[in-house]
C-alpha cells in the first residue's frame, strides 16, 4: 500500500535560526532570494525526515508560495500543496490544472473582501501609528490571502490589529473569511481557501492513480489541524502551537 505524508513545512520539519535551540548541531535547509539561510533543521528533524523517507512520499502542504518552495534544500519529487491550498503541483511542476480553475473562481469570489480587510488594517494601523502593513499575497496571478507582521516582532501590536480592525470586520463584513494567527503571522484567508480542501481533493486523486492508499498529516499549527483529520493518522511536533492545544492542554 502507498503511504503519504501531506507535511506543513516551517515550525514543523524546520525552524528560523531565532526558534532553534543553538545547542544543537544545525544545518540550513531553507533560504532567502539572496541565497543566504533562514531556516535550519535540528539532528532530530534530520532523522525524522530520514526515517519518513524511506517508506513514505512526502507531500508538502505549506503557506509558502511556489518561490519560497523552491528555496527548500529538500527533494520533492511528488505533488506539492502551497498557498494555503491555493495551488496543487503536479509531479512534473505544473498546476494542476482543475484545481486551479476551481481556485481561479473562488478567488474572484473572495477579491473584494480581501482587499476590503487589507484597507481596514492599514486604516488601523496607520491611526495607532504603527509599522505593520498588510499585504495580498498573490502567486499564478491569483490573490489568495492577506498577511500583516509587525517588522519589530511586537505581539502586543499585532494582537491589537486583531483584535480592534480584524476581528470586527470578521464578524460584520468578513463572514466568509477566516483568522489565522501563529506569533507574529496575522493571515485572514477566504474560507473556500484551506488546506483541507487541496487534501481531500488529492487524496481522491491519488486513489485513483494508486489504488488504496495510506495517508498522514503533521503541522505544528491550528490551522493544520483541519487537513490532518481528513488523514489516517496525525502526527503533531511537541513544542508547537497545535501540540499546546491538544496533547499539551491534557
Amino acid at each position: 500500500m502507498n503511504k503519504f505524508l501531506f507535511v506543513d513545512l516551517d515550525d514543523t520539519l524546520f525552524h528560523s535560526l531565532r526558534k532553534c535551540d543553538t545547542r544543537d548541531e544545525l544545518r540550513p535547509i531553507a533560504f532567502l532570494k539572496d541565497g543566504s539561510a533562514n531556516s535550519y533543521t535540528n539532528g532530530r528533524q534530520r532523522a525524522f525526515l530520514a526515517m519518513v523517507g524511506q517508506g513514505m512520499t512526502l507531500i508538502p502542504t505549506t503557506a509558502r508560495d511556489r518561490d519560497g518552495l523552491a528555496r527548500v534544500d529538500y527533494p520533492f519529487t511528488h505533488y506539492r500543496i502551497v498557498d494555503f491550498g491555493g495551488i496543487i503541483l503536479a509531479p512534473d511542476g505544473q498546476p494542476d490544472p482543475v484545481w486551479l480553475a476551481r481556485m481561479r473562481d473562488d478567488m474572484a469570489t473572495a477579491l473584494p473582501g480581501l482587499r476590503q480587510v487589507l484597507a481596514v488594517i492599514d486604516d488601523y494601523a496607520r491611526r495607532a501609528g504603527m509599522p505593520a502593513r498588510a499585504r495580498l499575497v498573490e502567486d499564478l496571478g491569483l490573490p489568495f490571502y492577506v498577511n500583516v507582521k509587525d517588522p519589530e516582532r511586537d505581539m502586543a501590536r499585532l494582537d491589537a490589529i486583531e483584535r480592534e480592525a480584524v476581528a470586527p470586520w470578521l464578524a460584520g463584513q468578513g463572514g466568509d473569511f477566516c483568522l489565522h494567527r501563529n506569533g507574529n503571522n496575522l493571515a485572514v484567508l477566504p474560507k473556500r481557501l484551506n488546506k483541507a480542501r487541496a487534501v481531500e481533493y488529492l487524496q481522491a486523486r491519488l486513489r485513483d492513480e494508486h489504488g488504496e492508499i495510506m495517508t498522514f498529516g503533521m503541522g505544528d499549527s491550528r490551522s493544520d489541524a483541519r487537513f490532518m483529520a481528513a488523514c489516517d493518522y496525525a502526527i503533531i511536533p511537541n513544542g508547537t502551537q497545535l501540540s499546546a492545544l491538544t496533547v499539551g492542554a491534557l
